[in-house]
């Protein structure tokens, strides 16, 4: 299971170079951009678009997994249909050739003719990506493969990408939009039960060099399975709870007036932000891409993320989901934490991967029915929920 994990952290790092290099020229990049169809419309955006660098991400996922664990690739699950209609009104599919001048062969198709966009964007595509963590070579897990599902959300905050903001400020360290809002989501998750079991979240844009104007990433990942919990971020986060667990016993102020902070999307109910604003204060971020809100969550920038629409899906919250669950937290629905009476003693409703929403169609039969919150303490969680309960009128509660 370490080795699928090392896998995956490499794929993700040559998901993130191709990010980076579509981005490159402005005048390739508009060459790049084709409409979504209908059934694959998020109803969230009026215009949504796919961009040829969210297909090349996840069949590049598809195929290096595949290559490396024969028969993995069936259980690959992603946002993006790989088919393109060129300007000619030719159907084309787009898949990872054996040979970089295969693979440039078929981009020059879908780019109307396009050689050196085409060459170029092979030649990233057919790059061997060295990216390792040492925490990892020291653990040796075995699960059976043909148990594990895999979710990609190739490129998450398209919109943000297409916009490609450089110049955003952030806020207490939370960047309300720009490039820094786009991810590359990795989750797997154990097909019989929907648990998940191993994330990744890159970054691809993180800081930009002044001077040669090219972008560093940064990877994140976790891996939680039968007792053994793993993540990228332990030493920093060791150190944290450590001084937080000193806090909380040094008083009781502390444990009955906890101070809390969310990140929402700016389309956020009002009736949500109303009642947070009750529970938060002032420590409340607005920010784009689910999959970077709750990476601020892993990161420890804010203590909850919190949606309460059905917009997002299985692909924006399973990578963030465990690698959470690795941390002590984990991504629960929303609305049934809302409906759920806590003196039952009745577990949280943790999200699940594996079960299609019955009667839905299109992208619908994987949305998040019911909105989420993504947490990293369960203690913290249940006493925000208590809050929020109190704080949000009943009406609110039974939509």
């Amino acid at each position: 299971m370490s080795d699928i994990l090392r896998e995956l952290l490499c794929v993700s790092e040559k998901a993130a170079n191709i990010a980076r290099a579509c981005r490159q020229q402005e005048a390739l990049f508009q060459l790049l951009i084709e409409e979504k169809k209908e059934g694959e419309k998020n109803k969230k955006f009026a215009v949504d678009f796919k961009t040829l660098a969210d297909v090349l991400v996840q069949e590049v996922i598809k195929q290096n997994m595949e290559n490396k664990f024969p028969g993995l690739e069936k259980n690959i699950f992603g946002e993006e249909s790989n088919e393109f209609t060129n300007d000619l009104g030719e159907k084309i599919t787009l898949r990872l050739c054996s040979t970089e001048e295969e693979t440039a062969e078929l981009l020059s198709q879908v780019l109307n003719g396009n050689k050196v966009a085409s060459e170029a964007l092979a030649k990233v595509v057919h790059q061997d990506v060295a990216f390792t963590d040492p925490s990892l070579d020291s653990t040796e897990i075995n699960v059976p493969q043909d148990t594990l599902g895999i979710w990609v959300d190739p490129i998450d905050s398209t919109y943000q990408y297409i916009k490609g903001s450089t110049d955003i400020k952030s806020n207490q360290g939370i960047f309300p939009c720009g490039l820094q809002c786009v991810t590359i989501l990795i989750g797997v998750y154990d097909i019989q039960t929907g648990v998940p079991l191993m994330g990744v979240i890159n970054q691809p844009f993180v800081s930009r060099d002044p001077n040669t104007l090219r972008w560093k990433g940064q990877c994140y990942w976790g891996l939680s399975y039968m007792g053994t919990n793993m993540h990228s971020l332990q030493l920093t986060v060791s150190r944290r709870n450590s001084s937080e667990t000193h806090t909380e016993n040094t008083g009781s102020e502390a444990a009955f007036s906890p101070s809390f902070s969310a990140v929402i999307s700016t389309s956020e109910k009002e009736t949500i932000k109303a009642a947070l604003s009750r529970v938060c204060g002032d420590r409340i971020f607005g920010a784009a891409g689910a999959g970077y809100k709750s990476l601020c969550v892993v990161q420890g920038l804010v203590d909850i993320y919190i949606f309460s629409e059905d917009t997002t899906f299985k692909w924006d919250s399973c990578a963030a989901h465990a690698i959470l669950r690795a941390m002590g937290g984990g991504i629960v629905d929303l609305k049934e934490c809302l409906e759920r009476n806590p003196e039952t003693g009745l577990d949280l409703p943790q999200l699940v991967y594996h079960v299609e929403n019955e009667g839905a169609a299109g992208v619908d039969r994987w949305a998040n029915k019911g909105g989420l919150i993504a947490y990293r303490s369960k203690k913290r969680l249940e006493t925000f929920l208590s809050l929020l309960v109190q704080n949000l009128a009943p009406t609110e509660m039974q939509t």
